[in-house]
């Protein structure tokens, strides 16, 4: 009777145990960052039963772990991003677990760790991405560290090389030089054998910089920078500038870029008018002026740009002060996405936000 009574015992543990776990593996709802419209970060919720997303035939299903803050969040949230119409579940990357993959996926299998640039999703517990988009986690960078990496790099990469065209021995001005873009970028710049030098609003900031590659740094709230840029060259100017600020620093972009330079604006946060002579100065300098974006480029431009990078850069993610390493600033758990996007507009951050998404009592991430 005893024996009776523990084999039954087992059977019904075991009908729990498997039960629990088909449950698990096909959950059909998480957690999620959502918004009740376009506004300031008081909007934003977390909502505990958005349907998990399905991946189609070349998509992953990532189980994210953490996913990053980036400017454009803040556009996306405000509505003020290009082409937005309606309010989505932001974050433009991640690190995570491929949790399942699509039918015709072939590049990457359930349990692979990975980092993943995404059309937006990552603000939650799955997210869905084309398996070009995706790379693997370098082997000794934490999920975090791996959140903070593909949106930026992948910008700065694309910035300097895919439109810069930066050459060996060239000199890169680089603004924000304490943002995400702006810290990989001068790790990037250093590594293709070149200088950057930078600018920044605090003396932090500009330090940081020069410990990370930066040869030289100016804070622009203490005067112009123009003519310091041009003292630290030579006088010869600068071959590249990475812009993200445009209206209000074009006259100084203009004057320190070197004849036949080239200049990359990614981003308006100085204001999207210029007024004065400037195309007079393009000519006189043969300079290009080129406008760039990452979000709206093609699948294909984006698998391309990812496999570059995979192939150029990931590699060099690996322990020692002479290689790459994302920058992380500050981190926040996913419920408190709101303090995370306030303290990104503070523009005190140095470096990557990043938003801890799965539960981190069950071990480091």
């Amino acid at each position: 009777m005893a024996t009776m009574f523990k084999n039954l015992f087992m059977l019904t543990s075991l009908k729990v145990f498997f039960t629990s776990q088909v449950c698990r593996s096909s959950t059909t709802m998480m957690r999620s960052v959502m918004q009740n419209k376009f506004g300031d970060a008081e909007e934003f919720y977390i909502s505990e039963n958005t349907p998990v997303p399905q991946p189609k035939a070349d998509q992953i299903l990532l189980r994210v772990y953490a996913a990053s803050l980036n400017r454009a969040d803040i556009l996306m949230r405000e509505g003020k991003y290009p082409g937005l119409k309606n309010v989505i579940t932001l974050g433009l990357d991640a690190s995570g677990v491929v949790e399942s993959v699509g039918s015709n996926c072939t590049k990457w299998k359930a349990g692979d760790k990975v980092m993943a640039l995404l059309n937006g999703g990552g603000y939650a517990e799955y997210a869905v991405v084309n398996q070009d988009h995706v790379m693997p986690m370098p082997d000794h960078l934490s999920f975090i560290e791996s959140a903070a990496i593909p949106e930026v790099w992948l910008t700065a990469y694309q910035l300097l090389h895919f439109v810069g065209n930066m050459e060996s021995n060239e000199t890169v001005l680089v603004h924000g030089g304490g943002s995400g873009v702006g810290t990989a970028a001068i790790q990037l710049v250093k590594m293709a054998k070149s200088q950057s030098i930078v600018t920044a609003g605090t003396t932090r900031k500009i330090d940081f910089a020069k410990q990370l590659g930066a040869f030289a740094g100016f804070n622009y709230k203490e005067g112009e920078f123009a003519e310091k840029v041009k003292s630290a060259t030579q006088g010869k100017g600068v071959n590249l500038i990475l812009d993200c600020v445009a209206g209000s620093f074009w006259k100084q972009n203009i004057d320190c870029l070197a004849t036949e330079g080239r200049w990359v604006v990614y981003g308006t946060l100085g204001g999207r008018n210029v007024d004065g002579p400037l195309l007079g100065q393009v000519i006189a300098k043969r300079a290009s002026i080129i406008g760039t974006t990452l979000k709206a480029r093609s699948n294909d431009y984006k698998a391309r740009l990812v496999a570059a990078f995979s192939e150029n850069a990931v590699p060099h993610f690996t322990e020692g002060n002479q290689n790459l390493h994302p920058v992380i600033d500050q981190v926040f758990p996913l419920e408190s996405v709101a303090e995370s996007h306030k303290y990104m507009e503070s523009n005190k951050s140095n470096g990557k936000i990043v938003l801890v998404v799965k539960d981190r009592s069950h071990g480091e991430l």
